[in-house]
């Protein structure tokens, strides 16, 4: 009797469904936390340097390639604190659209997962660090792992975990090189998506 459940339960999360193909866009909405993974260079390496945890929404397109291909652009944005040591330093808007090419593995289950590697630039924005500087472009690569899970042939709930690396210089009014700030944050989403 428990082998017959386990037959319908495996049948059911793996059942075939009408979901995305070749030329196919899946779009989805996101609630992310941004959780940096700070790590630092120079003189700022003896400041004990820190980038604050953040929660924001993201959108994100994917097109698929072929049937097991998608490219996918995250947009977001968010507002970090910097601090030294306990102290605020002051915040930083930062933008960094991503495009990773990601492998789905069962797309056309009621379980879809997937992986991906991609590339990052990030534009730094709203500077308010009073008597700092910073590089404002960075580029990097990215990972990811996620899944799409089916509610029906038009819908889905979506999980995602990312890495995205993420650096800049930073400086003082004056010019004075600090060192570079490494922000690497873990990016974590749960959201829900349809495709058209």
């Amino acid at each position: 009797m428990q082998g017959k459940t386990l037959a319908i339960l495996t049948s059911l999360l793996f059942a075939s469904q009408a979901f995305a193909a070749e030329g196919d866009w899946l779009v989805r909405g996101r609630l992310i936390q941004v959780a940096p993974s700070v790590s630092t260079t120079g003189a700022l390496a003896t400041l004990d340097v820190d980038v604050d945890k953040q929660v924001v929404p993201e959108l994100d397109f994917t097109y698929m390639l072929t049937n097991n291909l998608g490219a996918e652009l995250i947009l977001g944005t968010a507002r970090h604190e910097v601090s030294a040591g306990g102290t605020s330093l002051g915040k930083v808007n930062h933008l960094p659209p991503t495009l990773t090419l990601q492998y789905h593995f069962t797309p056309e289950a009621t379980f879809r997962p997937y992986a991906g590697v991609g590339v990052n630039y990030t534009r730094f924005y709203n500077v308010d660090l009073p008597g700092l500087q910073v590089d404002k472009n960075s580029f990097g690569g990215s990972l990811q792992i996620g899944a799409d899970y089916a509610i029906n042939k038009d819908w889905f709930v979506n999980l995602d975990l990312k890495k995205i690396y993420i650096k800049t210089d930073v400086s003082t009014a004056g010019g004075a090189d600090l060192g570079t700030l490494k922000i690497n944050p873990l990016v974590i989403g749960l959201g829900v998506g349809t495709k058209f």
